[in-house]
This record gives C-alpha cells, sequence and structure tokens, in this order.
C-alpha cells in the first residue's frame, strides 16, 4: 500500500487551486455626472407640434405626388418633395380610395331612352357576335379532333 502521510505534493496543488478559484468582487462603475444644463428646463422648445392637414391639402399633397412620378421622379422622391412621410402618403392614400369610390356610385346619371335604346341594341349585337364566335371555334375543335383521331 502507498504511504498515506506522503501526501505533500498533492496538497500543495489542491491549496494552488483554492486560491485560483476564489471569487473576485465586480468592479461597480458609478455613473457619469450629469451635465448642468444652463438653461431652466421649462424653456426647453418642445417636440415638433403634428401639422395637421385638411382634406383638401392631402387631395391636393396627393395630386402632386402622382404628376411628379408620372413626370418621371421615384415615389421617394415625389414624396419627400411635398413635404409628407412616407408614412402619411400611404395612410392618405388608402383612406382616401374608399372616399373615391363611393362618390362614384350614385352619381351616375341615368341614360336617355335613345341611350338606353343603343345599349340594347349594342347587346343584342354582343349576343350574336359570341355566338357566332362559339360556333366557329366548335368547328375548328371539332376539326382539329377527327385530324388527331381523338373521335
Amino acid at each position: 500500500m502507498a504511504d498515506e502521510s506522503n501526501a505533500g505534493p498533492v496538497a500543495a496543488a489542491v491549496a494552488t487551486d483554492a486560491k485560483v478559484k476564489e471569487p473576485t468582487a465586480k468592479k461597480r462603475r458609478s455613473r457619469p455626472p450629469q451635465k448642468a444644463s444652463a438653461e431652466p428646463a421649462q424653456s426647453k422648445t418642445p417636440a415638433a407640434k403634428r401639422r395637421a392637414y385638411t382634406e383638401q391639402e392631402k387631395s391636393e399633397k396627393l395630386k402632386l405626388i402622382v404628376t411628379q412620378v408620372i413626370e418621371g421622379n421615384t415615389l421617394k422622391d415625389a414624396i419627400k418633395s411635398a413635404g409628407i412621410s412616407e408614412q402619411a402618403y400611404y395612410h392618405w392614400k388608402d383612406v382616401a380610395k374608399p372616399v373615391e369610390q363611393n362618390d362614384t356610385k350614385g352619381i351616375e346619371p341615368h341614360p336617355a331612352d335613345d341611350e338606353s335604346a343603343d345599349l340594347v341594341q349594342l347587346e343584342q349585337e354582343n349576343q350574336r357576335l359570341r355566338k357566332l364566335l362559339a360556333e366557329k371555334l366548335g368547328a375548328e375543335n371539332a376539326e382539329l379532333r377527327k385530324r388527331l383521331g381523338l373521335d
């Protein structure tokens, strides 16, 4: 058996490991001192106020943007030149669509008697032409099926 009294180097190694594993205290950082302002807090300028546009101004800006895009400018440049944000542009555009659609539904006047007669005549001619086209396509389809031997 090994001599138990000969534990010198092992005891020294354990002692050095214990010193290494001791937790070290973390340094705490102090907050930097706040700068003293020369002016009192009340005189600071408030954030920019939100600009409320009227419906007329909104529609004018939307028309301006559309004309600039048609002229060849990019959409982003047109929006910037109008002085609004992209978010505002898309919001206004979405809000304006349903209003325009609702305005055009009930405004369309009823056709006069001669206009309604023309409309009926055009519808009849349209039906006649559709029948002719259907017959012609049916005949061509039958001929192709006959050539291919599918009938």
